[in-house]
Parts: C-alpha cells; sequence; structure tokens
C-alpha cells in the first residue's frame, strides 16, 4: 500500500450526500474533477475492471461480440433519427472547425453506420454485438457521486435480427444475461416493465435494484408478481362502477369562481361558497392530442398526478386559441361530444357517481357533474401515476412502492430505428430490402460501483463482494516499525498469497495499529489477515471477514487452506 496512488480522508468532503459517495471519496476510489465528473484512481478503476469484465463474460457467453464505436458522432446521423429534438435537453454538442458533432449519451445511430455493411444479408443474422464506452449527458442535476453523472461508462448491446420472432429470442438471451450480472455481483434487483422513453420501441424492462437513495420508484404486486417502473405501472380499478349509484343524484349547479383555475383553488373557492368539495371529489380535466392530431380530454380525480398517455402530448398554451370552448383552467367534460372530443377516463373515474369540476366557462366551476347523464366517457384506461395501495392491474390486491435505482433498461425496439434510417436494411432470400428488427440494452457500468457501495458498507466503511473488490485480500502488520518478526511473517504470507493468485495487497505503510485498520476497514476488501504480536506469539495470525466481522485465529502454515475456502476455490 506504500506504493499505492492512495491518501485515505478522515471526513468526506462537504458535496457528497450519500454514505456511498462519501466513502468511495474517503477510501480513494474516485476525485472529483467537477460537478458529474470523477477520475478513478488505482482502486477504483480496479473495481471499475471487476464490473466490467463480469458484464463482458456474460454478454460474450450469450454470444454477443465486442466492439468499440465512436463517442464523437456528427450531427448528421442524430438529425437523420429525429433524436436531435427528442433528447435535446441531454446532448452534449461540439463545435468545430471540421464540423459539429455530439458527444454520444446513445450509441443506435453509430452502431447501425458500423456494421450495416456486414450485415447486409439474412445469412448474416441474427447478430448482436457490444461496446463498454463513455457516454456523455448533459445531467441538470448530477448527485450521489457516480449514481448520476454527466460522463459515464455504459455497456450497451445492439441485436439485429431478419423478423420479430428472432428479436424476441435475442432479447431473451441478453435478458438473461443481465439476471446473471447482477447476481454475481449480489446486487439486490428486480426487472421491471418500463417506459420506452427517448430511446423507443414497445416491450422494455427496467432492471431496478431498491435504495433509499434511489432517484425512481417502482410498484410491485406481493400476491401475483406484477412490477413496473412508475412511469410504466397502471392502476387496476376497484369492483365497483358507480355509474348510476344512488336513487337521488345531485343538480347540475354552475359556481363563479373567478380566481380559481386548478384544483386546489378550485376546491377552496367552492368550499367558500358554502359548498364543500375536497380535491378527490374533483375531475381535473387536461386535453391532449394523439398520433391522428385527434382532441382527446384525460379525465383524472383531482388529487391524482396524470400521467399522458404514450403517443400524445398535452396542448401547449398558444394553442388554446384555436378552440374558443377550451377555457384553461376551467375545462369540464360537458359538450364534449357536441365539439368532437374524445374523452378517456382514468379507471377510478368510474368509483364515483359525480364531481366538481370545470364549467367550460372562463371563471366558473359546477359541482353535481354526473358521469352517464351529464357527461360521457368513451375509453377507461388507467392514467394516473401510481401511489402505495393502488389496485394492481392484474389481480386487484393493494401495490406497493419500492424506491429504487436504475442498473439496466433492455428495449424490444422493433422497427423503431430501422423505418426511420435507410441503411437498417438487409437483403432477404427473395433479393429485396427489409428493415432489421432491433433490439438495445444499457448497463450503467459506473453507476454499478455506486449501487454496490450503497448495498455494502457499515459505519466502518465499504464492503466490497469479492467478485468487484479491488483487492481480495489485504495483508495487515500490526506494528511491523517496531518488530522485524511481524514484518517478515506479513511479507512470506502475502507473497504466499501472490504465488497462489490471490489478489493480495499489504499494509506496509508502518502506520499505527488504530490508523491502519482503520483504513483496511474503509477501504472494503472481503478477507483481512492480521499479524500481531500477542497472536505471533503463539504462532498464530488472525483472519477477519469483513462483511460480518468474525475473526478466527490459526497457525501461519493453515493461512493458504483458510483463505482457499473463503475464496471458494482451489489455488
Amino acid at each position: 500500500m506504500s506504493q499505492l496512488v492512495l491518501k485515505t480522508l478522515r471526513e468526506a468532503p462537504s458535496e457528497a450526500k450519500a454514505r456511498s459517495h462519501q466513502y468511495l471519496l474517503r477510501a480513494g476510489y474516485i476525485r472529483r474533477l467537477s460537478s458529474g465528473i470523477y477520475s478513478y484512481l488505482p482502486l477504483g478503476l480496479r473495481v471499475l475492471a471487476k464490473v466490467s469484465n463480469i458484464v463482458r463474460e456474460e454478454l460474450d457467453s450469450c454470444g454477443s461480440q465486442e466492439i468499440l464505436l465512436p463517442a464523437l458522432h456528427p450531427v448528421e446521423i442524430w438529425e437523420r433519427s429525429g433524436r436531435i429534438k427528442k433528447m435535446a435537453d441531454v446532448l452534449m454538442k461540439v463545435e468545430a472547425k471540421s464540423g459539429d458533432f455530439v458527444l454520444g449519451p446513445t450509441h443506435e445511430e453509430a452502431v447501425i453506420e458500423a456494421v450495416y455493411q456486414d450485415l447486409s444479408s439474412y445469412s448474416d443474422l441474427p447478430a448482436t454485438v457490444y461496446q463498454i464506452q463513455t457516454k456523455f449527458r448533459d445531467e441538470p442535476r448530477s448527485r450521489y457521486g457516480l449514481m448520476r453523472t454527466r460522463e459515464f461508462i455504459m455497456a450497451d448491446a445492439y441485436s439485429f435480427d431478419s423478423d420479430q420472432e428472432g428479436m424476441r429470442s435475442s432479447y431473451s438471451k441478453v435478458y438473461d444475461a443481465y439476471n446473471k450480472i447482477f447476481a454475481k455481483m449480489e446486487i439486490p434487483f428486480e426487472p421491471v416493465e418500463a417506459d420506452s422513453g427517448a430511446i423507443g420501441g414497445d416491450v422494455n424492462h427496467e432492471f431496478m435494484s431498491p435504495a433509499e437513495i434511489g432517484e425512481d420508484y417502482y410498484a410491485k404486486c406481493s400476491s401475483c408478481g406484477y412490477r413496473a417502473n412508475i412511469e410504466a405501472a397502471t392502476r387496476g380499478s376497484k369492483d365497483a362502477d358507480a355509474q348510476g349509484v344512488g336513487s337521488e343524484l345531485p343538480e347540475l349547479l354552475y359556481h363563479y369562481t373567478p380566481e380559481a383555475p386548478g384544483v386546489e383553488k378550485a376546491v377552496e373557492a367552492i368550499s367558500d361558497l358554502g359548498v364543500p368539495t375536497k380535491a378527490h371529489e374533483m375531475l381535473k380535466c387536461l386535453v391532449a392530442i394523439d398520433g391522428d392530431q385527434r382532441l382527446v380530454m384525460l379525465l383524472v380525480p383531482g388529487d391524482r398526478e396524470a400521467r399522458v398517455p404514450s403517443g400524445m402530448r398535452l396542448l401547449e398554451d398558444p394553442e388554446f386559441e384555436r378552440y374558443p370552448y377550451l377555457h384553461k383552467g376551467f375545462i369540464g367534460p360537458m359538450n364534449a361530444k357536441e365539439n368532437s372530443i374524445y374523452v378517456v377516463a382514468d379507471l377510478s373515474v368510474k368509483e364515483r357517481s359525480h364531481f366538481a369540476t370545470g364549467g367550460n366557462k372562463a371563471g366558473y366551476h359546477v359541482t353535481g357533474a354526473v358521469l352517464g347523464r351529464d357527461f360521457q366517457v368513451d375509453e377507461y384506461r388507467s392514467l394516473v401515476v401510481v401511489r402505495d395501495g393502488d389496485p394492481c392491474p392484474r389481480c386487484g390486491s393493494a401495490l406497493t412502492l419500492i424506491r429504487s435505482v436504475e442498473i439496466g433498461h433492455t428495449f424490444q425496439l422493433g422497427l423503431y430505428y430501422s423505418s426511420i434510417l435507410e441503411n437498417a436494411r438487409f437483403t432477404g432470400p427473395d433479393g429485396q430490402q427489409y428493415p432489421y428488427y432491433m433490439g438495445c440494452y444499457g448497463i450503467g457500468v459506473t453507476r454499478l460501483i455506486a449501487v454496490i457501495a450503497e448495498h455494502f458498507l457499515d459505519d466502518r466503511g465499504l464492503i466490497w463482494p469479492v467478485s468487484v473488490s479491488p483487492y481480495q485480500v489485504v495483508v495487515v502488520p500490526l506494528g511491523a516499525a517496531r518488530s522485524k518478526e511481524i514484518e517478515e511473517v506479513a511479507e512470506t504470507i502475502y507473497s504466499g498469497l501472490l504465488k497462489d493468485n490471490v489478489e493480495a495487497l499489504i499494509d506496509d505503510r508502518k502506520l499505527s495499529p488504530g490508523v491502519s485498520l482503520a483504513d483496511c476497514d474503509l477501504i472494503g476488501v472481503p478477507y483481512q489477515v492480521v499479524v500481531g504480536s500477542k497472536s505471533l506469539k503463539e504462532g498464530q495470525v488472525e483472519i477477519k471477514v469483513r462483511r460480518d466481522g468474525t475473526t478466527t485465529k490459526m497457525p501461519i502454515e493453515e493461512v493458504p487452506t483458510r483463505i482457499r475456502e473463503l475464496l471458494g476455490r482451489s489455488l
């Protein structure tokens, strides 16, 4: 350790909030260069190499082939795919004398340009390629160290098939490889249904790892196993169908509420007028445009956050001028049919018979809007962001939200890119040109370091699983500066471990025993061989297991056998 580029810190820098971030800085794994940009020091680089090698082993095993694509992309390929606009909020652009470029946040366009000549015939398919490459995203809120950064390393894979069945088969192989990758690293995780976002495609899964510092959530049903990211999770409906419930239904009444656009102000204004109203009794009405440029009104209870369906977008403020019958802040579902507006309601809307909502006149709300009498619904679907206790869409049991971190994402892209990019074609057996059926797959390699660190730590420092630890064993001579015997025994054990192909480290820094032990705990190597004067008098040393803190005394000559047992392999 005396030759290792390493200076441990007693206190973490002030910007480090997560414990994993604090320990990675204090233990000398990474150093901050700028917000969201980190250097990997020798210990950190060894962990990065271990994580990368596990990814390589499993992707190689499922038939993928490693390539390396440029990080710098000509802006033209992003313009052709249309993602220059779709991902504008995260793209980092470079203006050079030779042209305009994009620092790649992902490589769908680039990989097609790289391999289409080699995959030009149906006989060349299927094929899956992958890379482990640096990515760049203009992350507005970099935080938690390696968890959310502007520069990061990703393992991204891309599959090419001649038909949908082949794509599904390739997807299944990589999906299974991902499960093996995370299991080898001992990361708690669950694959969940997900939203495709800017990547595109239909079927896709996120691999989520539960974490207190997670900035994402997924919904889970413990009864049937349903799991979905919060962006894709849907809510089931309760058994009750409130249409026509009750023999006496309220009268539709208009209330003048000029300063009360929106649910919160409307609830207060209507209640002040002597009609007690709560948010869940309100009907929130959002107007969207679907893929066919049709006006769609989305109805959700006033106390719920709406989730705009894929393929739709909310009407923007200037667009309201085209529709004089839409008064923003006072929109209701009455008369939607007369104005050719398609009405889609959340499933929970069926659970009430009447609502307060916008009055379709500027400055007015109504109460007593009865479903089936005053307004009609054309389609019911899940439109709300799910929350704890919502019914599962499959079995109706209560859903639980779990805070988590995304560690991987797999997509069945289908023809999403190949229908746009002209080079994404192959020649079929009939001589005709056909588009690839594609899949893409991503693992945040550097993020995994933070996730593993977050799961495996205690009050003393990091506790690396053997599979990703920078070293397997650290030899700790206590008081070597005062005892030649301690130094020699430690060196002998260390040399023997190296000869047995054990990844070993020795703390030869001649520090006090307390500092040396504290540093070794902080660094988090799985096993410590402690050589001290008391045990050495008995011809013994101590082996400490970092994960559970247990120590065992044993004769010096038995150390290789014990290390062999702990590592679970023959030396």
